[in-house]
């Protein structure tokens, strides 16, 4: 049998005589926790072996050189991958990950992966990730070396709303690109969507799953990376209120979100539980509905222009995360959901980090985040405060602090199938 060996050529096999390859950017990764089906699993190995985007294989178009790994344990990838790809270098202390061992900044751009690991969590029930701590040790470095390269953090800032401002403006004050957030915002859109830019939103709704301090984010950003392109931008939040149990039963019972709203949201749903087995799947009525949903929260708030929106996690009823506003002047439903492939795939593919990481290509590339970090500053501030709300009994929490008013980024930058 006749063998065929391929030759790989490199770069500069292509570079015409006398001309210079343009430099290849330098990459640092930083993860509290390195493991199968850990986001620094999904995020930092499609940067080492590329993955499929636009009908091909593609290898992003800069170097991933260091890894600072916070806890390695037995399930640990890094230490294959450092083996494996001999042009990595793993450093036991995040300020030598972005020196290459040096005094100064040696990369030009920076992963903060602080998603997974064993870390405590407080009397609210958050769980501690060291993204803050992360963070101010990354930004050391860039002080001591008089600039910054562009960073990327994972999912919301931080579990404490004092440190996540002081985080982004940190990013403002030292002027480096700084980009935050999951996948939800970037993933397909089935249908494939977007709210008109410059329309009318008069309230807006999500039903998710997931808990408290976690998935409760990922519904927030399917809310505000839709409503943020209403008429006149974002104008902040005035106030949020949470609603779980029998409260949030009650708050459902007398429409204090649009129900219209709430079923067209399940329609988009690929998820649904139906009430009762047979060949229709039954839409479950109110009373269904308690016996599927056991523990229901919902975080409504009210942004500074009077728009109402409302996040719901309903845990056993759908597994996907589902939107529904009214829109323009005579409350026209727009609607969609922000697909993630169906379980158990979901875990094993996870193809939406791909449109994420392309993302954050492109700011390590221009050096300007592809949609707005505020996005992510007020998500995560309405976490905390629905955090606050439930464990103080489902008060009302008044957010002067959540005065946050931004403009989308004029293009979506969801995957467009």
């Amino acid at each position: 049998m006749n063998r065929i060996w391929l030759h790989f050529q490199t770069l500069s096999d292509f570079t015409p005589e006398g001309e210079k390859m343009e430099k290849r950017s330098k990459i640092a990764a930083i993860a509290t926790i390195y493991h199968k089906y850990s986001h620094a699993q999904h995020i930092v190995d499609r940067f080492l072996e590329g993955y499929g985007w636009n009908s091909r294989h593609h290898y992003p178009p800069m170097d991933l050189v260091s890894l600072h790994v916070e806890q390695v344990e037995d399930n640990d990838l890094s230490r294959e991958r450092l083996e494996r790809f001999p042009s990595v270098k793993g450093y036991p202390t995040i300020a030598e990950a972005l020196t290459l061992g040096g005094e100064e900044l040696a990369v030009d751009g920076v992963l903060l992966v602080g998603e997974h690991g064993e870390y405590p969590t407080n009397e609210k029930g958050q769980r501690l990730y060291p993204r803050y701590e992360h963070f101010k040790q990354m930004a050391e470095v860039f002080e001591k070396s008089g600039r910054g390269v562009p960073a990327f953090n994972d999912k919301h800032l931080s579990w404490n709303w004092e440190w996540a401002r002081e985080m982004y403006d940190t990013s403002q004050n030292m002027d480096f690109a700084f980009m935050a957030g999951s996948s939800l915002p970037v993933t397909w859109r089935t249908p494939s969507i977007d709210m008109p830019l410059g329309v009318s939103v008069s309230e807006a709704v999500c039903v998710g799953y997931g808990g408290v301090d976690s998935y409760d984010f990922h519904a927030l950003e399917t809310l505000q990376c839709m409503v943020e392109r209403r008429e006149g931008g974002e104008s902040g939040v005035k106030w949020l209120q949470a609603y779980r149990g029998e409260a949030f039963w009650e708050a459902h019972h007398t429409e204090l979100w649009s129900r219209e709203l709430f079923e067209t949201a399940l329609c988009r749903s690929h998820t649904l539980t139906p009430s009762r087995s047979g060949f229709n799947n039954p839409f479950p009525n109110l009373d269904e509905l308690k016996e599927i949903v056991k523990d229901p929260i919902a975080y409504q708030y009210e942004h500074n222009d009077g728009l109402k929106s409302t996040m719901i996690l309903m845990n056993g009823l759908v597994q996907d995360f589902n939107f529904a506003a009214y829109i323009g002047s005579n409350d026209e439903i727009l609607s969609t959901q922000m697909y993630l492939p169906m379980p158990p795939a979901r875990t094993t593919l996870a193809n939406f980090f791909s449109p994420l990481v392309n993302n954050i290509e492109k700011m390590f590339l221009t050096d300007e985040a592809t949609y707005p970090v505020e996005r992510t500053l007020l998500t995560t501030g309405l976490v905390a405060a629905g955090v606050d709300s439930l464990f103080a009994e489902s008060t009302k929490q008044e957010t002067p602090h959540l005065d946050i008013a931004y403009q989308p980024t004029e293009e979506s930058t969801f995957w467009r199938t």
